[in-house]
C-alpha cells in the first residue's frame, strides 16, 4: 500500500504541475522519474531504460524522416495545389484540414501543421476571411490524421509497444487504420460542413502591418553637432533620455548598419532608425537634442534585400517560454531586433524587455536574413510566412518517397521492427544528402523524447506497484452493473479528458495499464480497451493546452481559451459515437 500511495502522490503532483504549466512538461516528467527512482519504486538500472524504448526511438526516427521529405520538396509540391481552391470558406476548410490529415498520418502532426499554417494564413488574407475559421480546422485535422497509422502520433506507438510487452503482438503499421480512418473521415466531414461555422470569427492574425503597425512606431532621427549624444554609445540613449526606444539601424554616409552594436559610438551626422511610441520618441528628440531626419519610410530600410522583417510563433518547446526579452538579449546572442509581440491577435503595449513569453505568442523580428534564419532555429520558433516554397527536384522527390515507402512496407510486413525500419530510412536519407546531420538533430522534438523516456518507467511503476489494478478495481466496482461497451466508452472519455490537460503521450502511458487491468477484470480482450486509449489520447479538442497543434494556432487565430470547446465538444461527441462501434467491430471483445 505504501508503494501505491507513493506512486499516486507522484502522479497527482505531476498532473498538477502539467496543468499549471509553470515548468515545461519534460522537466516535470524527469522530476516524476527521479521521485519514483529515489523512493525505490524503480531501480537505478531501470530508471533510464525508457530512453531506449522502441516508442521513443520510433518517434525520433519518424521526425527525421519527415524532415527529409520536407527537404526534398514533397510537401511543398502538394501544398502549392491549395492556391487553386478559391475563396469559399467551405472549400478552404475542406482542403486544408483534409491535406493536413493526410500528411499527419505519415509524419509528425505538429510538423504537418507548421508547414500548412502559413498557407492557411495566406488564404485567409487573400480571401478576406477570418483566420480563425481556418486555423482551428487545420489543427484538429492534424490530430485526426494522426489516428490513421502507427507512426501518425506518439500515443499509437506507445499503445503498440505496450501491447507487445503484455504478451500480445504489437499493433502493426495499418492496424489503426480501420478505426482511425473512419473517425478521421467523420470528423473532417463534420468540420467541413458544420463545424467551422461554430468557431467565433476572431480578428486573429491579419497582415503584418495590421497586427503590428510597424510604420507607426519607426522614425529616422539625425544627430546634429550640438546633440548631447555625440560620443556616447547607442546603449546610452535609453538610460540618458529615459525614453523606451530601440535603435534598429544606423546610417552613416553611404554605410547602412542594421542591428548595430549597442557599443557603437554615436557621431555627428549619424541617422538613427528608432522604434518607440509617440511619447517616447518625443522625449528622445527633446532630451537628446535630436532631429527628425527625413520623409522617407524607415520600414523600407529595415525590409530591404540585406535585412528583412519576419513574424514567427513561439512553440511550446521554445527556450523563450517564461523568459523575458531582456534575459534573452536578442541583439547580442542572435544578431536580431525584437520589434513587437502579439498575443491572441492583439499587440502587447507593455515594454518589450519586460514581456514574458508564452506559447503561441507572435513576435516580429528584424535583422539580416541569415541571422534571422539562425535565430528562428535556435529559438525553436515557426515562421508565419511561406518560407520560399520550392517545387523541388523530381529526382530527389522520387528518391525520398522511395525511401519512405520502403520503410513503410518493411515495417507493415513485419520484416523489421518499426524502430529499426525507420532508423534505417533516416540513415539512408542522411547518406543521400536529403538531410544533414545537423538538420536531423534539429528535427527531433527533444522535449517530447524526454517526456516519453521519463514517463515510461513511471507508467511501469504504476503497473508494478498494483496502482493500475487498484484504479481498475475501483472502476469495475462502479461499473459492475454496466456492460463492457459502456466501460470502454468510459475509458475513451477518461483518456480524452486527460489528454486535454496533459500531453497526449503522457495520457497514453498512464491510461494503458489501467485499460489492460480493466479488461482482465472483465475477462475480455484488451485490444478494444487499448484502441480506445489510442483514440482518446489523440483527440484533445477542448483546450489550447492539450496538444501542441492547439497551442500553435492560439495566436494566429486570435482565439480565446474557451473558443476551443465550441467546435471541440461536438467533435469529441462525434469521435466517441463513431469510434466505439468501429472499435468493437474490428477489435471485438
Amino acid at each position: 500500500m505504501l508503494n501505491q500511495f507513493i506512486v499516486f502522490t507522484v502522479l497527482l503532483l505531476s498532473l498538477i504541475l502539467f496543468i499549471q504549466g509553470r515548468w515545461r512538461y519534460d522537466l516535470v516528467a524527469l522530476m516524476a522519474l527521479l521521485a519514483v527512482t529515489v523512493t525505490g519504486l524503480v531501480t537505478g538500472e531501470q530508471a533510464f531504460l525508457g530512453f531506449g524504448h522502441p516508442a521513443v526511438v520510433t518517434v525520433a526516427a519518424v521526425l527525421v524522416v519527415s524532415r527529409g521529405l520536407q527537404n526534398a520538396g514533397v510537401v511543398e509540391v502538394i501544398a502549392r495545389w491549395l492556391s487553386r481552391v478559391g475563396n469559399r470558406p467551405t472549400l478552404q476548410v475542406a482542403s486544408l484540414s483534409g491535406l493536413v490529415a493526410a500528411f499527419s498520418g505519415f509524419m509528425n502532426n505538429v510538423g504537418a501543421l507548421a508547414l500548412l499554417m502559413p498557407v492557411g494564413l495566406r488564404m485567409a488574407r487573400s480571401s478576406k476571411n477570418s483566420p480563425s475559421i481556418l486555423m482551428m480546422p487545420l489543427a484538429f485535422g492534424s490530430l485526426l490524421g494522426g489516428l490513421i497509422t502507427l507512426i501518425g502520433t506518439p500515443p499509437n506507438i506507445i499503445i503498440a509497444t505496450f501491447r507487445a510487452q503484455n504478451g500480445g503482438e504489437p499493433f502493426r503499421m495499418f492496424d489503426f487504420a480501420p478505426v482511425g480512418l473512419g473517425v478521421a473521415l467523420a470528423g473532417l466531414l463534420f468540420i467541413t460542413l458544420v463545424g467551422w461555422r461554430l468557431i467565433p470569427q476572431r480578428k486573429g492574425q491579419g497582415s503584418r502591418e495590421e497586427l503590428f503597425e510597424v510604420k507607426d512606431y519607426l522614425i529616422e532621427v539625425s544627430v546634429p553637432e550640438k546633440s548631447k549624444m555625440v560620443g556616447k554609445f547607442l546603449r546610452d540613449l535609453e538610460s540618458f533620455t529615459e525614453a523606451d526606444v530601440m535603435v534598429l539601424g544606423l546610417v552613416r554616409g553611404d554605410l547602412n548598419v542594421m542591428v548595430p552594436s549597442r557599443y557603437e559610438t554615436i557621431k555627428s551626422g549619424d541617422v538613427l532608425i528608432v522604434q518607440g511610441d509617440s511619447e517616447d520618441i518625443k522625449t528622445l528628440l527633446n532630451n537628446a537634442e535630436l532631429e527628425v531626419a527625413s520623409d522617407r519610410k524607415p520600414e523600407e530600410v529595415l525590409d530591404s534585400e540585406d535585412t528583412s522583417l519576419l513574424e514567427v510563433i513561439v512553440t511550446m518547446d521554445s527556450p523563450m517560454i517564461n523568459r523575458t526579452a531582456a534575459s534573452l538579449n536578442f541583439r547580442w546572442f542572435y544578431g536580431v531586433n525584437l520589434l513587437a509581440v502579439a498575443r491572441r491577435g492583439m499587440r502587447l503595449k507593455e515594454r518589450l524587455n519586460k514581456v514574458r513569453f508564452e506559447p503561441g505568442d507572435i513576435i516580429l523580428l528584424q535583422g539580416k536574413t541569415d541571422a534571422l534564419q539562425e535565430a528562428v532555429k535556435a529559438l525553436r520558433c515557426l515562421p508565419l510566412a511561406e518560407r520560399g516554397l520550392k517545387m523541388g527536384e523530381p529526382r530527389r522527390i522520387l528518391f525520398s518517397l522511395a525511401i519512405f515507402g520502403a520503410a513503410l512496407i518493411i515495417a507493415a510486413a513485419g520484416f523489421l521492427p518499426i524502430q529499426v525500419a525507420f532508423v534505417s530510412a533516416a540513415v539512408v536519407m542522411i547518406l543521400a544528402n536529403l538531410i544533414t546531420l545537423r538538420e536531423a538533430y534539429e528535427s527531433i522534438n527533444w522535449p517530447v523524447v524526454i517526456l516519453l523516456g521519463a514517463m515510461i518507467p513511471v507508467g511501469q511503476a504504476l503497473e508494478s506497484t498494483g496502482g493500475a489494478q487498484t484504479i481498475a478495481n475501483i472502476l469495475l466496482t462502479f461499473s459492475s452493473q454496466l456492460t463492457p461497451v459502456i466501460t470502454i466508452t468510459i475509458v475513451l472519455l477518461g483518456t480524452m479528458l486527460l489528454s486535454n490537460i496533459i500531453n497526449n503521450a503522457a495520457a497514453a502511458i498512464l491510461m494503458a495499464p489501467i485499460a489492460v487491468s480493466i479488461s482482465e477484470g472483465l475477462l475480455v480482450s484488451a485490444n478494444p480497451f487499448l484502441m480506445s486509449v489510442a483514440v482518446g489520447a489523440s483527440c484533445a479538442f477542448l483546450t489550447p493546452i492539450g496538444h501542441q497543434s492547439n497551442t500553435l494556432i492560439l495566436g494566429p487565430g486570435g482565439y480565446k481559451f474557451n473558443d476551443y470547446w465550441r467546435l471541440g465538444l461536438p467533435l469529441s461527441i462525434i469521435v466517441t459515437a463513431v469510434s466505439i462501434p468501429l472499435i468493437l467491430h474490428f477489435w471485438p471483445l
